[in-house]
């Protein structure tokens, strides 16, 4: 139910950009001292908005409503592997796609949001099964490669949406549950945050109980590491829902001894009241644009962000075609205008 692709991302021809190194001016003595810590720019420079995303592609009113509003760069390995493959020569390398996407932003003077989406035995092998990566050998390379290029790009990084509390299930609920995948999540939120970025650990939603135990098994997936969790990934809840779960959730990591965390809300798709039950979550046809994404800082409450991309797909119900591609009658469906029948 995730957004699974970047098509025009994974087919464009794209450069390495090297990576500048910044001058620093030398002080010496007192003056050194009393130097003014420099504020990061995330806190003041705003979100990237990507041009080559769908919506923005898309042109009229879907680039107007959606595609000019901030949205996450979804990295996932069958689009951007770990290196070149002979057999697919239109992959583009992840290193060479990040890369990319972050100097984009840093030309832009605008903050990048990534969400890395590849860890095995993703989505529980419902949605969006055709993970080339395998192993945990083989993640954490390439976890390797995002992180390399993600140095000194303060970037935003949504961690693996939906794993932990998939994972943290029994095996009959997810068969595809991945040995030792704790440590997968332990190693990239611990790889990607030295990298510089700040790494939110997806930790579901509100309506995905039970969750009394969820702050356990965040401090054994290595929340520890990361600035802190996201959740509402992809999902319709309403934003004053995910805040007493957020808060819940860091009330419970304070007793396990993990302090000082923050919290992020995905609100690309909650601005209307979701159904009684909670459970119709694949396209769903009563589904709204939510507010558009703000970082405000507020103690523990970084802000909101757009990390599904709204009119993408969630798979095939309720009219829609493969989860991850675009489709016009969902987006109208969410800005509230009549069906224009085609994807």
């Amino acid at each position: 139910m995730l957004p699974r692709s970047l098509v025009l991302r994974a087919c464009a021809t794209v450069a390495v950009l090297a990576l500048g190194t910044a001058g620093l001016t030398s002080a010496s003595g007192a003056d050194a001292g009393l130097a003014a810590k420099p504020k990061d720019p995330r806190r003041t420079q705003g979100l990237f908005v990507d041009p080559k995303m769908p919506a923005y592609q898309q042109g009229g009113v879907y680039r107007e409503e959606i595609g000019r509003v901030a949205q996450a760069f979804w990295v996932i390995p069958e689009a951007y592997p770990t290196r070149p493959d002979p057999d697919q020569p239109w992959l583009v390398p992840v290193g060479q796609a990040v890369a990319a996407y972050t100097g984009d932003a840093a030309a832009a003077g605008k903050t990048p949001v990534l969400t890395i989406y590849g860890i095995p035995g993703r989505d529980c092998g419902m949605y969006s099964s055709n993970n080339p990566l395998t192993t945990a050998p083989q993640y954490k390379a390439w976890i390797k490669q995002v992180a390399a290029e993600l140095e000194g790009r303060k970037a935003l990084v949504v961690l693996e949406p939906d794993a932990l509390p998939l994972f943290s299930s029994s095996v009959q609920a997810c068969p595809t549950k991945p040995r030792g995948w704790q440590g997968m999540l332990r190693f990239a939120s611990k790889r990607l945050s030295r990298s510089g970025a700040w790494v939110y650990l997806d930790a579901g939603h509100s309506n995905w109980t039970p969750h009394e135990t969820r702050p356990a098994h965040l401090k054994a997936a290595g929340v520890r590491f990361a600035r802190g969790i996201s959740t509402n990934v992809s999902n319709f809840r309403p934003t004053r829902d995910e805040k007493r779960y957020a808060t819940g959730l860091l009330r419970g990591l304070r007793k396990l001894g993990v302090k000082r965390k923050h919290y992020v809300i995905d609100t690309s798709r909650n601005g209307a009241a979701p159904s009684n039950d909670g459970m119709d979550v694949i396209n769903p046809t009563w589904a709204e644009v939510g507010k558009k994404p703000r970082l405000v800082f507020r103690g523990a409450f970084d802000g909101t962000l757009w990390v599904k991309h709204p009119g993408e797909s969630d798979g095939y119900e309720n009219g829609g075609p493969a989860s991850g591609q675009w489709c016009d009658f969902l987006a109208d469906r969410l800005l509230g205008l009549p069906e224009s029948g085609s994807c």
